[in-house]
């Protein structure tokens, strides 16, 4: 039965992601559509709303608290509570819940922004917003290298990945906004 939660928590966990990856593009596009004249501005508006909330109602939020839940039943049935308690071993396992919890908030904050954009608040800009869209790769990068390395001194070296991800993804972003222009 343990091989099973743990396949249906790692379904949610890509279905969360996935989620996660499309939905600020989504608020990205919402954003920009502001700026068309109308009717262009009022339709595309329109569309993604309706597509903002059939993705953050009907599949982010379900597989973010399915993930919750199946979560820690597999560190439960694995004993992997038992782990964190009397191991050395275990940084690299509480340094990987830190970041789930950061991606809690991260997933709170998009909420936040779909709470905005629903009520017709346009506060951050298309920019601002693509640069947001990226801390979900970040955090995707950490908990995956932390859950398969299993190690706390790779921690120091994800560090590092982490940080050289941002700044290529910062360039990218850079680079982008300099071709659209044109």
């Amino acid at each position: 039965m343990y091989l099973y939660i743990k396949a249906l928590h790692i379904i949610f966990v890509v279905c969360w992601f996935a989620g996660l990856f499309y939905f600020p593009r989504l608020l990205i596009y919402n954003r920009e559509a502001q700026d068309k004249e109308s009717p262009e501005k009022e339709i595309l508006s329109k569309q993604y709303l309706t597509m903002q909330k059939r993705l953050w109602l009907g599949i982010t939020w379900p597989s973010a608290v399915l993930t919750l839940i199946l979560g820690p039943t597999v560190m439960f049935m694995g004993s992997w509570d038992a782990m964190l308690i009397h191991t050395s071993d275990a940084n690299w396992l509480w340094i990987k819940l830190f970041f789930v919890v950061v991606l809690y908030g991260y997933h709170l904050s998009l909420h936040y922004i779909y709470k905005l954009q629903q009520a017709n608040d346009y506060r951050y800009t298309g920019q601002q917003l693509r640069i947001w869209n990226e801390i979900a790769t970040i955090l995707l990068f950490a908990i995956v290298f932390l859950a398969t390395v299993k190690s706390s001194l790779s921690f120091v070296w994800g560090i590092l990945g982490i940080v050289i991800l941002f700044i290529v993804l910062m360039a990218a972003i850079r680079i982008y906004a300099r071709i659209r222009k044109k």
